[in-house]
């Protein structure tokens, strides 16, 4: 008996690049005595923000003390909305002529985002600076909305090369994208886009009239003690005429909160008829988490000081990792080029100054995931990792790249170099 056809989307879909390592792994009949250090995704592991966590105690004994758990207004919460409002305001924000729209987690945004700006199969693309977060690649497939891009290369020292805006500015002016993503503390490159660049962009934008997104998610981890901390609403109408009312930011409670599962993301925006029509469009999906918004609501009553006290801890912990991570990855694998993350909590390896004319850093992904193991002490281990080739439009721009989340607890993120260099040379091995 015939059985029903699949669509063509469906058939067509593949894993996302920072998913594909876990499902693999899932698949492993040795998994259970294999502890797996996952640097695939930004699942964070690190405690919630304290008082986050404390309310996340009291809500059973509080507000669901009777069991009941409501949807919230579409637009989200009050309280929740007032949380990203407050966190703004930390940083000596204007947010007088903001609307917010709480969604399920920052990836719902971005979704919200491209049907708002350019819609499903529409002829405008988007516009993003390659390498891109896989997601918004992802979403694009899904809605069959176009992806144009200006690519960043990685250079020898680990760096990447500057935002080309002259190059921004032709391909708009060949392709007419609906819109420009940027990612100011950027995943997955690390780069920091400072706010003098962002008001470049921000004319460019308003030249062309198109709308200006920038992803927030990581606001304000950067680690350039020499620059001011940079947001698209720090962008005013007399730096940039003409900004007003075409600006989006995506936010989340994931990253800098260290609140991935909570789910709760925002889309705010200083365009009052996009809000509303969001809101609209938002209506089908119901509402977001009603737990994690109000977990993430007790932000509204933060301190301005204690929410800056909180960014400035995990400035230093990132920090710390990042150079504990890097100078050992050169012990290890000398030749291997380790980007400095100027921003975020992501770093690039690049194989290609060592690796075989064969090599494919997805093909290493699928063997650290589904065979490779390495003796640490009394335990097995493998990573998972993240291949580079699932964030460029063209997957051979990042063929010997891979991209690693610091997420792990300090422990396992000090014992990956040494890790990752025997499952290197173990896979090697088996290749050559």
């Amino acid at each position: 008996m015939k059985k029903p056809i699949l669509s063509k989307h469906f058939q067509d879909r593949s894993p996302s690049a920072i998913r594909s390592a876990q499902i693999l792994f899932s698949e492993r009949k040795d998994k259970d005595n294999i502890r797996v250090i996952n640097l695939s995704i930004g699942n964070i592991s690190l405690p919630m923000y304290p008082a986050m966590k404390n309310r996340l105690k009291q809500l059973g004994k509080e507000i669901f003390s009777d069991g009941v758990i409501k949807y919230t207004p579409t637009v989200g919460s009050d309280i929740a909305r007032k949380s990203f409002i407050n966190i703004l305001q930390a940083s000596e924000i204007d947010t007088s002529n903001l609307f917010v729209n709480i969604t399920d987690g920052g990836s719902s945004s971005m979704e919200l985002m491209m049907l708002g700006t350019s819609g499903p199969s529409s002829t405008r693309p988007i516009m993003l600076l390659d390498p891109a977060y896989t997601n918004y690649i992802e979403f694009a497939k899904r809605l069959n909305i176009s992806i144009i891009t200006c690519n960043r290369e990685i250079k020898n020292d680990g760096s990447f090369k500057n935002i080309d805006l002259k190059n921004i500015k032709n391909s708009i002016y060949k392709y007419n994208p609906s819109a420009l993503v940027v990612i100011p503390y950027d995943n997955p490159s690390g780069q920091f886009i400072s706010q003098k660049i962002l008001e470049e962009i921000a004319k460019i934008c308003v030249e062309n009239n198109i709308w200006m997104v920038s992803d927030e998610a990581y606001r304000p981890l950067y680690y350039l003690k020499e620059y001011d901390e940079s947001s698209i609403w720090k962008i005013t109408d007399d730096v940039v005429p003409g900004i007003l009312g075409r600006r989006i930011s995506i936010e989340s409670a994931s990253k800098v909160w260290n609140a991935c599962g909570l789910r709760i993301g925002g889309i705010i925006t200083d365009n009052k008829n996009f809000h509303k029509k969001a809101v609209s469009e938002y209506t089908a999906n119901l509402c977001a988490n009603t737990l994690g918004q109000e977990v993430f609501g007790i932000l509204a009553h933060e301190s301005h000081e204690n929410i800056r006290k909180w960014y400035n801890e995990q400035i230093i912990y990132y920090q710390s990792i990042f150079k504990h991570l890097k100078e050992n990855l050169l012990k290890q694998i000398p030749g291997l080029i380790v980007t400095d993350p100027e921003s975020a909590i992501y770093c690039i390896i690049d194989f290609k100054n060592i690796c075989n004319k064969n090599f494919d850093a997805e093909n290493f992904v699928k063997y650290c995931a589904r065979q490779g193991k390495v003796k640490f002490g009394n335990l097995f281990y493998t990573i998972l990792l993240a291949p580079m080739s699932g964030f460029y439009t063209k997957k051979n721009n990042g063929k010997t790249q891979l991209r690693l989340s610091i997420v792990e607890s300090e422990d396992l993120m000090k014992k990956t170099p040494a890790i990752l260099a025997k499952l290197y040379q173990d896979y090697t091995n088996t290749t050559e």
